[in-house]
């Protein structure tokens, strides 16, 4: 249908303007865009905005339904000539995970060392973003007829790492069901000539227990009393021996409360977590015995007068992205345009949500399309107590760049043939 792209002067291309690329991640970088902060969330898309507007692009802002949160951008760039053009979505996110202060505590800050650029964000997601600019302007210079014969939607979430379900709905609204596929760039690992993409994703729910005890003095009538915080150890101990790895499901106590002060058995206890599994019946199971735990009820007083009380909530539920046919195919695709390359490209399952969630069994849909990089929210501490902060590999924007750009062209060029 066109003709074929010189990937060597692609690269060559992308080289010579890297220090281009990473001047915006900095720019990007330089803006605090944690969730709450929509000030500095919605400063950051206007930024965004002025990128793809040069590419041609249309802008459109849609507020969050938390007035707290900045608003979720569309970026619209829709086909010129060609009739019955298809249609690609590509996600990104603004938010990050880090509040200003934080920030200053932790010296979060751009910088550059050898071939990593550190700093909020830098892989979590605004390098993905400079990923997407990336690809359109490659695909501008040197495929333009790919460029003007695609409805180009992109969707960037301002409040990912709050998972806010509006998003969601959103990128259904927007995106055809019939559209080619919906791409992530999330990070995405590469090692030497191996690169990973995501195609699984683990959902998630979330939980509150609360344990009702009756309150005694602790000296006096301790025998009255029925220990609120004994039972939840109890009930504690049972949810962690509800995690099953070979069945692909953790459950994850977080936060315990409870008792007011020593003197006092304590009357009310309460814990919060989190449980992830791959597959929706795996996670429905889990919420089946999750809940089951009500009636394991362990402590009572010493006279039998009172049993200990327990409610289990569900608080908020996301649902898995498993492996489904549809995503595998888009592997496919990126496997066989890394083989043109010399790149071994291999499928990623994730414990961690991210918008393909979403959008997995509305489009066909791929993730970890962004660069690769390390200490998403921060999970390393360096010798002296420090944190040391989130990075990007330089070296890997060029590669994974002319990777999903090939891709792309081969998942185009596959729909023409039909």
């Amino acid at each position: 249908m066109f003709e074929s792209i010189d990937n060597q002067k692609l690269v060559q291309f992308f080289e010579t303007n890297l220090p281009h690329y990473l001047e915006l991640l900095s720019q990007m970088v330089s803006i605090n865009s944690f969730t709450s902060n929509s000030e500095g969330v919605n400063t950051l898309g206007d930024l965004t905005k002025g990128v793809f507007e040069e590419f041609g692009f249309e802008f459109e802002r849609f507020p969050s339904e938390n007035p707290f949160h900045g608003d979720h951008l569309v970026l619209t760039r829709m086909a010129r000539s060609m009739e019955s053009a298809p249609t690609i979505g590509l996600v990104s996110h603004l938010d990050t995970v880090f509040p200003h202060d934080d920030e200053k505590k932790n010296h979060f800050y751009w910088r550059i060392e050898g071939q990593r650029a550190f700093g909020p964000g830098t892989v979590d997601i605004k390098g993905g973003t400079v990923m997407i600019s990336m690809i359109m302007d490659g695909l501008r210079v040197f495929a333009p007829e790919y460029f003007d014969n695609v409805n180009w939607i992109i969707l960037i979430n301002s409040a990912e790492e709050m998972l806010e379900h509006q998003f969601g709905k959103l990128c259904q609204n927007k995106l055809p069901k019939d559209s080619l596929a919906c791409l992530v760039f999330e990070g995405g690992r590469v090692h030497q000539s191996t690169f990973s993409v995501v195609t699984a994703r683990k959902g998630m729910a979330t939980y509150r227990i609360v344990v009702e005890g009756r309150a005694s003095h602790a000296g006096s009538a301790h025998g009255k009393g029925a220990n609120a915080i004994v039972q939840l150890a109890h009930t504690i101990t049972n949810i962690a021996d509800l995690t099953d790895y070979g069945k692909g499901i953790t459950f994850n106590t977080a936060t315990v409360a409870g008792g007011t002060v020593l003197n006092r058995v304590p009357h009310m206890a309460v814990a919060s977590g989190e449980m992830r599994a791959f597959s929706p019946e795996v996670l429905e199971n889990g919420i089946a015995l999750l809940r089951s735990l009500e009636d394991d009820i362990q402590v009572q007083s010493s006279n039998g007068g009172f049993r200990c009380g327990i409610d289990v909530t569900i608080m908020n539920q996301w649902r898995p992205w498993p492996p489904n046919q549809a995503t595998n195919r888009l592997c496919s695709i990126w496997q066989e345009a890394g083989l043109e390359l010399d790149y071994e490209v291999v499928s990623q399952e994730r414990g961690g949500l991210s918008d393909g969630n979403w959008l997995w069994d509305h489009v066909p849909t791929i993730d970890g399309l962004g660069p690769s990089g390390g200490n998403a929210h921060c999970s390393e501490r360096s010798e002296d107590g420090r944190k040391e902060q989130e990075f990007v590999d330089i070296n890997s924007f060029v590669p994974k760049a002319t990777l999903n750009i090939l891709a792309i062209i081969k998942l185009i060029e596959a729909r023409s043939k039909e």
